[in-house]
């Protein structure tokens, strides 16, 4: 072997400096990148390798929602008052209030939203002063102010529906009440303290749910969200709105004596309702036919004990009437319809309001101390 040989293959290697080492594995980490950001996603994974869940897109919301997407320059609060408070009306009423020998005219203001771009507007029965407004007048985002008609109400559950002669209105999309959970998002919309403050925007959680709160001496409202997003005289009637921008309730009432004690209806309560209005133009309750009350209130009026903790008490039977033909009788006591437990009338008239005429249901009854069932087909009053 000749010098040059071995000179070549014995010499000892040369030391490769630290900045060399450095360039390679800076560039061997460049090159890496490009292959998992943009190779392996497009080429690879899926198809070669198993997907990495980073990559896999998950449903956050229902189907076909308007996807509500916060930034960092845009909350969830904001991006679902974006989206939804074009269908939020304004509602000025004139009600006469009788005064002894006299009457004079009082004003009042609430809040609704739009549910039918031809103009069917959900609101609070107490908003349009349960049906006995002399003129309801209705406020529209970048439209003149609009006479308003009432088409439904129900006084018990402080719902009502009104109609305005307009085409095309945003409208608010309805989520599902039956879902929700304590702690969610919750979002209200509506006119505080007067139209000076229309639209406003208020934000917390869901408080509570199935919340029970007298309203006068004789009215209780059952089956309450409770929120403490800020509600105010005005926001009566204004939509509770989820993350996703849905209505899941009609704002109510707010307890006077707490802060962050506010509640609203459950929107699934109202939906077939709105159904029918909407495609009937208006809407027929079922009919049993009885006159009745709680059962703790019949035993505190004649200080009986029924020996039974809860229902409703049959005091009249009216005749040719449903209840007629299947055969209740005073003093029978309704603890259920289907699966339904029955505690008070206004739970009951919430039951009826899932059934249409000719549809039948089974009642439960307490007679004479023995429980018993009968069958009931709903007709028309």
């Amino acid at each position: 072997m000749s010098d040059y040989n071995y000179y070549s293959y014995n010499k000892p290697p040369k030391k490769r400096s630290f900045f060399s080492y450095f360039i390679v594995g800076l560039i061997g980490a460049i090159i890496g990148g490009v292959l998992s950001v943009y190779v392996a996603p497009t080429y690879l994974y899926g198809k070669i390798l198993p997907m990495p869940e980073i990559f896999v897109r998950r449903e956050t919301g229902p189907i076909n929602e308007i996807n509500i997407t916060p930034t960092e320059d845009i909350s969830t609060v904001t991006a679902v008052a974006k989206k939804t408070i074009g269908s939020v009306v304004g509602i000025t009423t004139v009600q006469e209030i009788r005064e002894f020998f006299w009457a004079r005219d009082a004003e009042g203001v609430g809040s609704g939203v739009i549910i039918d771009s031809d103009g069917y507007i959900l609101t609070n029965s107490h908003v349009i002063g349960d049906g006995n407004a002399k003129s309801i007048t209705v406020l529209i985002e970048n439209r003149d102010k609009m006479p308003g008609k009432v088409l439904w109400y129900d006084a018990a559950l402080d719902l009502a529906i009104v109609k305005v002669d307009a085409r095309d209105l945003p409208v608010a999309d309805l989520g599902d009440s039956d879902l929700l959970e304590v702690g969610q998002l919750a979002i209200a919309i509506g006119n505080p303290l007067g139209l000076d403050f229309q639209r406003s925007v208020t934000s917390g959680v869901i408080s509570g749910l199935h919340r029970s709160i007298r309203v006068d001496q004789y009215n209780v409202i059952e089956d309450l969200i409770q929120t403490d997003a800020s509600i105010n005289p005005g926001n009566s009637g204004g939509p509770l709105l989820n993350s996703y921008g849905e209505v899941i309730g009609l704002n109510t009432a707010k307890i006077q004596t707490g802060e962050g004690l506010g509640f609203a209806i459950p929107i699934n309560l109202v939906k077939s309702i709105a159904e029918e209005v909407i495609k009937e133009g208006s809407f027929s309750n079922v009919y049993i036919g009885f006159e009745g009350t709680e059962v703790n209130k019949y035993e505190r009026y004649f200080g009986i004990d029924l020996r039974v903790d809860s229902g409703v008490v049959i005091v009249e039977v009216l005749p040719n009437s449903p209840a007629a033909d299947a055969n209740l009788k005073t003093l029978d006591i309704i603890t259920k319809v289907d699966d339904e437990k029955i505690e008070t009338m206004t739970q009951l008239r919430k039951v009826l309001y899932k059934y249409r005429i000719g549809d039948k249901a089974n009642l439960i009854i307490i007679r004479d101390g023995q429980e018993m069932k009968t069958e009931i087909t709903f007709t028309k009053f």
